[in-house]
């Protein structure tokens, strides 16, 4: 699937993965349902904060082959790669820069290579799992029908607006 290049876009990517997870069979609160969103969190993130182009959105494919998730985040931006090899440790009083240190401690391998046909990259990772009462066949999540991703939005915006914080200038209510 396809997100805007923003905050918004990477929350709604990652909520939709756990979907897609549990839909296959891994509920939310399951070891591989929590790790692979953390994951396409950090990942997703990425793609935002460091991938980002204005105009140009970031793709996220999920698939499943013989027991090992793969998590697939692609942006637009080429010049900006992550370390090669695993990355390096931040300085402790760092605000940021521990999501691919994340990635490499969950995922059992993680990487980079060039996008296809099209200026970018495309980071991945896999988790290798047994599925819990699914034979282990070739799984990718179908191209998702116009109304499938009006409706999955809509219902996933409806989840954020009932997250936010209450404004206390209006005694609870919103304006």
């Amino acid at each position: 699937m396809r997100f805007t290049s923003t905050p918004r876009g990477a929350r709604l990517a990652r909520r939709l993965v756990s979907h897609r997870l549990n839909d296959w069979g891994h509920p939310y609160a399951t070891t591989v349902n929590e790790t692979l969103t953390l994951i396409t969190a950090e990942l997703t993130a990425n793609a935002v904060r460091h991938g980002h182009v204005p105009g140009r959105d970031f793709h996220v494919q999920l698939t499943l082959a013989e027991g090992i998730f793969r998590i697939e985040v692609t942006d637009t931006r080429a010049e900006k790669q992550p370390p090669a090899a695993n990355p390096s440790a931040t300085d402790s009083l760092s605000e940021s820069g521990r999501g691919l240190l994340l990635v490499a401690a969950l995922a059992d391998d993680w990487g980079v290579s060039p996008r296809k046909a099209a200026p970018g990259k495309t980071v991945w990772a896999e988790l290798h799992t047994r599925t819990k009462g699914h034979p282990l066949t070739h799984r990718v999540a179908p191209e998702p029908t116009d109304v499938d991703l009006l409706l999955a939005t809509a219902s996933l915006l409806r989840d954020d607006l009932g997250s936010q914080p209450e404004d206390a200038s209006h005694g609870g209510r919103r304006p």
